[in-house]
Formats: C-alpha cells, structure tokens, sequence
C-alpha cells in the first residue's frame, strides 16, 4: 500500500471538530431539524473559547481575585464569574436562538428579546474559588426547548431534568475539554488552540461499571446522616474484592474536574446534603441536571440523598439545591444499600 504524505508525515487531517460532528449528528439522526439546536451549539462553543482565552490569560491582565461582590446564591464572585457571564449572556443572546438564560450569577432568569426556542441553563465558571491556585475549573450547561405555547417563561426551566435536549461541561486547564450529549451518547473534545477548534477526541466515552475510587468532601463529614458516615467509613476498610485493599479518595475540590475524573476513570463523586438543614449545596438546572444526564448517557447512575433519581426532581426555583450522588452504576448501586 501507497503511504499518503499526511501517513508518512504522521500528520491527521481528517479531523472533526465539534461544528462538523454537530452537522453530522443533525444528518444523521434528525434531517428535517430546523438547524436551531444546532447553531445554539455552535453558539455555546464560542462562549467556551471565550472564556478559555480569559482564563489563560488571566494572572497576565489581573483577572484573578475577588471582584467585591456576591452572586444571589451567596458565593463571593471572583473577577472572571462576571467576565463569564458577562460572555455568555451576550452570547446566548447574539445567537439568536435563546429566549430564556438562567445564570448562577444572576438572581433572577433573563428573556430575551427575539423568537428563540431554547432554554439554557449555566454555571458559567464553577469552582472559581479554586482559580488563584490553578485549580482546573469549567463551565457547565443544559438545554431546554421551549414548550410549544410558550414565550419564553420560568415554566420553560421548572422541568424534570429528562426534558433536557442537550447537557454538558468545559473544563479549562492546561486544555480546554468540553463533553457533550444531545440524549445519544457523551462525547469528548479537546480545544485545539493552534486550529482555534474543538476535535473530536473521545467519542461515544462510556464511564466504567465500577471502580474503587471515591470523590467527596469529608471535611463536612460531621454534618452527614449516619447512614452516609458509615457508607464512606466502610469504603476505607480492607475491601475482600480488593484483595484486602480499601478504595482510594481523589478529591480536587472542582466539581467539573472530579465529575470529569470520574467519568474518566469510574468511581463515585457525592455531596451530600445537610443532615439538619436538608439542603445540598449543588443547584439543581445548572449543576446536577448537566452532569446527571452526562453521568447517564455514559452508562452511569446519578441519585440524590434518599435514592432518587436526579434528572427526576422537579425544581420548584431556578436556584434550587440537592445533595447528589453520581458515577459508575455499580458504585451508586453499593451506595443505595446503605439508605435506611
């Protein structure tokens, strides 16, 4: 056989980027589609190279800091939350296919002006408190089609996370990684900086039925139910199937790197609730819808404290909280024995 330049160069040239695997799904599986989700995910991949551009240049122009105000859930606001917003609000808005925007950073949803039929609803950058130290951080995103009377309303985000038609993250670091899902199947890909594309890096990923590895914040452990500290104090004794081994705990403190490591390598990533307040810190449409429907198309399991299923709660405000757990099946499924 004949080698090709690009063979004998070790040079790949048939590459898909993101644009060309959403024109492609679009042919493939819906060809009559209007094209609307479409340009909205185009829409959305502009936002994530925005916003990796201003992280990765941050320390440079004295984006990173406090920007002396907090966001209507509480958390101090770093200089580059508002920037991202602030990028995906004008974003979503020039797309000309968002009606509703719900923000973390912002108190109440925004509509927009227009004839868009989708709902998107964002963390624009989650774990910014980790950003001074160089901690990975990410923007995380669902989607909603607009019920077929509506002109846009709060009633078009208060869904069941099942009424999604597109979820998904971008973790910035060294590169960008965005996993996407549109109901078929997670997606990976990798942010070319030279291309100024996303390529198609991880197709169709699928996370692993089990691994001994678990992911959670046990410095709130003396707030947990009982049943939970004893479900992570068994975790740490010598497991038979380990060979007298107990599981190992990778915690970053980014929920959007411990859901992408996890999703990676398999395990189990929590945050439970409050055990007196009832209340999880994680928002419901914008944090553990994204990553239940992700965790889900992936093959995985995502509940919440009692056992229920995430992507089955009915949000009665857009900055709603649960406690969540999510990651390999047969992880959530050892979990679920505990539940008195």
């Amino acid at each position: 056989m004949v080698q090709t330049v690009s063979q004998q160069m070790n040079v790949e040239t048939d590459i898909i980027t993101l644009t060309r695997f959403i024109l492609e799904e679009q042919q493939k599986f819906a060809p009559n589609a209007t094209g609307e989700l479409s340009l909205l995910l185009n829409s959305l991949q502009f936002a994530f190279k925005f916003i990796a551009h201003n992280i990765r240049r941050a320390e440079l122009v004295n984006l990173i800091g406090i920007s002396g105000t907090a966001n209507t859930t509480g958390d101090v606001q770093k200089k580059l939350d508002v920037i991202g917003d602030e990028i995906f609000i004008n974003a979503m808005k020039s797309s000309g296919n968002v009606k509703v925007l719900v923000s973390e950073e912002q108190e109440d949803l925004i509509v927009f002006e227009g004839g868009g039929r989708y709902a998107v609803c964002t963390d624009p950058i989650d774990g910014s408190s980790n950003i001074d130290a160089g901690v990975s951080v990410g923007t995380i995103f669902g989607v909603y089609r607009l019920r077929d009377d509506s002109t846009g309303s709060i009633k078009d985000v208060l869904r069941k996370g099942t009424d999604m038609v597109a979820a998904g993250y971008t973790m910035y670091g060294a590169s960008a990684h965005l996993m996407l899902t549109t109901g078929r199947g997670v997606h990976g890909f990798t942010l070319d900086t030279q291309l100024g594309e996303f390529i198609l890096t991880q197709p169709d990923l699928k996370i692993p039925p089990s691994r001994a590895i678990y992911s959670v914040n046990e410095g709130n452990s003396f707030y947990w139910p009982e049943y939970v500290q004893k479900y992570i104090a068994e975790l740490k004794e010598p497991q038979e199937e380990l060979k007298g081994k107990p599981y190992s705990a990778r915690y970053i403190g980014s929920m959007v790197a411990d859901i992408h490591r996890t999703l990676l390598y398999g395990g189990i990533f929590a945050y439970p609730a409050d055990s007196k307040s009832k209340n999880g810190k994680l928002r419901v449409l914008y944090e553990c819808f994204p990553m239940a429907m992700l965790m889900e198309q992936a093959g995985g399991s995502a509940v919440n404290d009692k056992g229920e299923r995430i992507l089955d709660i009915l949000p009665k405000g857009i900055h709603d909280k649960s406690g969540i757990w999510l990651g390999s099946k047969g992880e959530i499924d050892r979990f679920l024995k505990y539940i008195p």
